[in-house]
């Protein structure tokens, strides 16, 4: 038996990707890092805050990543594209609800409707919501405008740099295992994956690589003078066409939240 990690260099490709469409010049990549997070953080509270049952509440919330996929210039297929990774994961979470959920919960045309299943589609539909955000938020501001925005709300600075150097290292690690899949292709070219029986020696293979990348890595930024704390963006104020875009989404939110509770 073998694995197939021909897609390695489209992965690394897909995170370099993200980083160019959050450099792009479009006014909601220009709307400050801070007022992003908050909406999105603010977004996904509310989506999961919704019962388990409640699916016609949950559904307008997909005006959110619909118009900013809209504003950042980006298809909804290139979204999908990007998170289809995760779908099953999120089918298996709640796979299983529908077994245990069987009685009768709605009725559409005589047709009985679980509450199983309603149940599993909203914790779907939380989860593809509160990705797409992650995903868009990423899009339009990028990882350094994220963790400036972290430092903002007073993250505390060993939490960010963690978080930045994980992020950062993700390319790191996939390019060495591009590398030690590409030396055992030339070893083994009639082979169209790796056999499951060596593993184990090319992944200690790359864990060496890996810590010996890194210590070298650390070393470069030792002596370009890292003290702990990285300068993320150029520190900035948030002008009142990002306090306007803060205030446009809350007071979306707001309606689609409360208002759908008084209609239901």
């Amino acid at each position: 038996m073998a694995i197939n990690m021909a897609k390695i260099t489209d992965a690394i490709f897909a995170v370099h990707e993200l980083e160019e469409m959050a450099d792009r010049k479009l006014e909601v990549n220009k709307v400050h890092p801070l007022v992003k997070l908050v909406i999105t953080l603010a977004y996904m509270i509310l989506v999961v805050s919704f019962h388990k049952y409640n699916l016609p509440g949950l559904l307008p919330f997909i005006l959110y990543p619909l118009i900013l996929l809209k504003l950042s210039d980006i298809p909804v297929k290139a979204c999908l594209g990007k998170i289809r990774g995760l779908l099953p994961l999120l089918l298996f979470i709640g796979i299983f609800n529908p077994i245990f959920d069987s009685a009768p919960y709605v009725y559409i045309a005589g047709i009985g409707i679980s509450g199983g299943i309603i149940s599993m589609v909203t914790l779907f539909l939380k989860g593809m919501y509160c990705i797409s955000a992650s995903f868009l938020l990423i899009a339009t501001t990028g990882i350094d405008g994220i963790c400036y925005a972290l430092r903002l709300l007073h993250i505390p600075n060993i939490l960010v740099t963690q978080f930045l150097l994980t992020y950062r290292y993700i390319t790191v690690l996939m390019a060495e295992a591009n590398g030690v899949y590409q030396a055992y292709s030339l070893r083994a070219p009639g082979e169209k994956g790796v056999k499951y029986k060596i593993w184990g020696s090319l992944i200690g293979q790359l864990l060496l690589r890996s810590i010996d990348r890194a210590g070298n890595l650390y070393e470069s930024m030792l002596l370009r003078g890292f003290n702990g704390e990285f300068a993320y963006i150029k520190k900035t104020k948030a002008q009142g066409r990002d306090y306007a875009f803060l205030s446009l989404w809350l007071g979306i939110f707001a309606v689609l939240y409360f208002g759908i509770k008084i209609l239901i």
